[in-house]
């Protein structure tokens, strides 16, 4: 273990790249909002080892995200707005990142750390735009933009379906903690990446930390600033997530205690979006999926005890752009991305040292930072913001943002303004239309997986969920109604294809035909499957769909050409009331045997 060294060799360990050898943890978390941390002052729950991090290391005052999961996931991965890397939307492909582009896992790759992810990634399940594509070398979670069920749920390994054990972020962050176990016993640096993905619905949580909550009164609580706006049961059941949370953290920096790498270790902490709901958020305005400051203000906590000085506060706004080119800096990284970064390294606002860099610090001053979903742009600079619908606002005086100050303040109404203008012109114009297929067959994987979220289905043919994340197929009734997927197969060469479906016995003899260019693939369904819907666990009702154990069948093997096309999933017999309901498909490239 490193000696802990006196912060004024900060810059020049560095600079020196002597820091090499640092180990990285960054928990983010799910429609956690800034509010949701007795840190910053919510007296309706308790978050001591989260709010540690901020007390023992710095925690920043004006830190900014997105205002959905994807694109914050995206700008930490890339440094780059998540726009420029392909990333528009939350689903149906949407949410991939351009394979031209480097992350952060790739650079403390190629820098020789062992690096992990464990839970939800959210930009892209078909390899390459897979976690083991984008620089990791250990998945444990899954792709989708959010799952249907949190307890013993169907998880993936590294391109295997596996079966989690528990619930779901006690799961993930045992798998970081093996992972790290095992990267300390080779010797090695960790890069460990631990998105979690709650307290992003449906609202599950153990009784250990619901029986806290479920007997609240909201009335001797801290409110939302409309109090008529909250759901109670959604509320207790987000807080008692977010403890669970804070345990979990606590978990992982007791392992750091326990291997004696704690001082070693930088561990970073933040949201990606505003609160899934009404509750106390600081009385800002806006919560998920809003540009506003609700929306996009997250909590930024980042200890090192060898290198940042504990209870260090940073006033000056930042982004989730910055954290990937300011580890770049902390732990000396020599290789730079290709691209041109949005974001900028934070290390001189970490070091508030007599050592400042006063000309950093000055251009920081003026800094802009955009916020931007679907047709919603707005703009936010040191103390004010300006709204996507360009209201002019003083987040010094009036962080609630309810007196528009547009005419007292006119130069940085245009200075704003014209931010935003070039923000559409530079950025939001390199979103073109997305072409990019599912990828099936990579060279350097031999599996994929393609789900019901990235189909199209014909005919009468229904979703379970109108969020097409974790949703499967259902109402399969006419001979002539099918599935497709735009796909690109990148290897010719032969495929073992396994189907995960449900069919009551009632139903069994469909007979269901894959086909790609040509070839096809025809089996019939044979052995009941009928597991109920995944209900019971909820604290509250859901808005979206039940879940149910789908099971595997072997379909048999196919021949798939290299190229582009449709792959189609049609049921060729339906002797009951309906085909299936369809899941996933797993494509498994028979390798070759050497002679």
């Amino acid at each position: 273990m490193m000696l802990r060294l006196g912060f004024g060799l900060f810059g020049i360990l560095c600079l020196s790249g002597l820091w090499a050898k640092t180990n990285v943890v960054v928990f983010l978390t799910d429609d956690q909002g800034w509010g949701d941390l007795s840190l910053h002052g919510n007296t309706n729950l308790s978050t001591p080892n989260i709010d540690s991090l901020g007390k023992e290391g710095a925690s920043f005052e004006s830190f900014f995200v997105c205002p959905v999961c994807s694109p914050t996931r995206a700008e930490f991965l890339t440094g780059r707005y998540h726009v420029r890397s392909g990333v528009y939307s939350t689903s149906a492909g949407g949410e991939r990142m351009d394979l031209d582009e480097t992350t952060i896992a790739d650079l403390f790759k190629r820098a020789g750390y062992s690096t992990g992810a464990f839970g939800k990634w959210h930009n892209g399940m078909q390899y390459p735009y897979h976690p083991l594509g984008r620089g990791f070398d250990y998945f444990y979670g899954f792709c989708s933009g959010h799952w249907g069920h949190y307890y013993d749920a169907l998880m993936e390994r590294n391109g295997e379906l596996v079966k989690g054990k528990g619930f779901c972020v006690d799961d993930f962050t045992t798998e970081a903690i093996n992972f790290i176990d095992r990267a300390v016993k080779d010797e090695k640096p960790f890069f460990a990446y631990v998105p979690y993905n709650t307290p992003h619905s449906p609202m599950q949580v153990p009784d250990r930390w619901w029986n806290k909550f479920k007997d609240k009164n909201l009335e001797d609580m801290m409110r939302h600033r409309d109090p008529s706006k909250e759901d109670r049961l959604h509320l207790l059941s987000a807080l008692a997530m977010c403890e669970n949370i804070d345990w979990n953290v606590g978990r992982l920096l007791n392992k750091l205690d326990q291997l004696k790498i704690a001082d070693d270790t930088i561990v970073i902490f933040f949201n990606d979006n505003g609160p899934n709901g009404n509750r106390w958020n600081g009385d800002m305005e806006g919560r998920k999926g809003s540009t506003e400051e609700g929306g996009t203000r997250s909590p930024l906590l980042i200890r090192w005890p060898a290198g940042i000085k504990p209870g260090t506060e940073v006033k000056q706004i930042s982004s989730v752009l910055d954290l990937l080119p300011t580890l770049m800096e902390l732990v000396g990284l020599s290789e730079k991305p290709k691209k041109q970064l949005d974001g900028k390294s934070l290390v001189p606002l970490l070091n508030q040292s007599k050592s400042k860099d006063l000309s950093y610090l000055k251009s920081m001053m003026p800094r802009v930072l955009i916020s931007s979903w679907k047709s919603k742009t707005g703009a936010r600079n040191q103390r004010f913001r300006l709204d996507y619908k360009g209201r002019l606002y003083d987040m010094e005086n009036d962080p609630g943002q309810r007196t528009v100050v547009t005419e007292e303040f006119p130069k940085v109404y245009k200075r704003l303004t014209r931010a935003v203008d070039q923000y559409k012109d530079q950025v939001l114009s390199e979103l073109g239309t997305d072409e990019r297929p599912f990828v099936i067959g990579h060279p350097e994987v031999s599996w994929t997986q393609i789900p019901a979220r990235d189909a199209v289905p014909s005919g009468e043919i229904k979703r379970s969920n109108k969020f097409p994340n974790c949703s499967y197929f259902l109402n399969w009734k006419n001979e002539e109604d099918y599935i497709s997927w735009d796909v690109e197969v990148a290897q010719s060469g032969l495929y073992e294809v396994e189907l995960w479906y449900a069919c009551p016995e009632k139903d069994l003899g469909t007979e269901v035909e894959l086909s790609f260019l040509g070839n096809t693939l025809t089996s019939r369904i044979s052995r009941e499957v009928n597991p109920p819907l995944l209900t019971g666990y909820d604290r509250k009702q859901r808005t979206e769909g039940y879940v149910k154990y789908f099971e595997p069948m072997k379909m048999g093997e196919i021949q798939l050409k290299q190229g582009k096309g449709e792959l189609k999933l049609q049921a060729k017999k339906i002797p009951g009331d309906q085909a299936l309901e369809f899941r996933l498909l797993m494509i498994n490239r028979i390798e070759k045997k050497k002679s």
